[in-house]
């Protein structure tokens, strides 16, 4: 089976059920994001310090390809099954959220990204994220976006949040606050 299939030379792509849209639609532009994420929780999964959490990265990467065959499909017209994200993946990334944050310093002020290279890895990660969500909402502001999508990124940026502020615990890194100029 060949990879290329010439189809996208013009600029278009296929949505499931068929509709060809422009590759800069924002549906594209969403589940693209999301894709992106999806790279950026893999290269923080790879990171020695998540050894112990590899299994949890990976489910959340599968749920994000479950994501991405939702924001794929055309709404109207596919009548293909994709997988469902269900309430438990949000729950899930709850009990990790209190699990982790149980276990480091209170936060007392804003903190900037960075203080090791894998910490800055799930930052990126944390802010894709976000974008993902921003870009999702707006596409629900068009078209239909299962709502647990949206839901499901707003908490995912905040487990990346917990677990960058874990693996820096867990580093020993410096955790830099932010002091503004005043």
């Amino acid at each position: 089976m060949k990879i290329y299939t010439k189809t996208g030379d013009k600029g278009t792509t296929s949505l499931i059920g068929g509709t060809r849209v422009a590759k800069s639609h924002l549906r594209i532009e969403c589940y693209g994001t999301v894709d992106e994420l999806n790279s950026y929780i893999g290269l923080v999964r790879d990171q020695a310090v998540n050894a112990g959490r590899a299994d949890v990265l990976k489910e959340i990467q599968d749920r994000l390809f479950t994501m991405g065959a939702s924001l794929a499909s055309d709404p109207d017209k596919s009548k293909m099954k994709t997988p469902d994200l269900l309430e438990e993946d949000v729950q899930l990334l709850e009990r990790e959220i209190d699990a982790m944050m149980a276990e480091v310093p209170p936060l007392r002020a804003f903190v900037l990204p960075g203080g090791h290279q894998s910490v800055s890895f799930c930052h990126v990660a944390r802010c894709v994220c976000r974008r993902a969500e921003r870009l999702a909402i707006r596409l629900q502001e068009e078209a239909f976006v299962e709502q647990l999508v949206i839901i499901y990124l707003n908490r995912l940026s905040d487990y990346l949040f917990a677990l960058c502020r874990k693996m820096t615990y867990e580093l020993q890194a410096e955790e830099v606050e932010w002091k503004p100029r005043v």
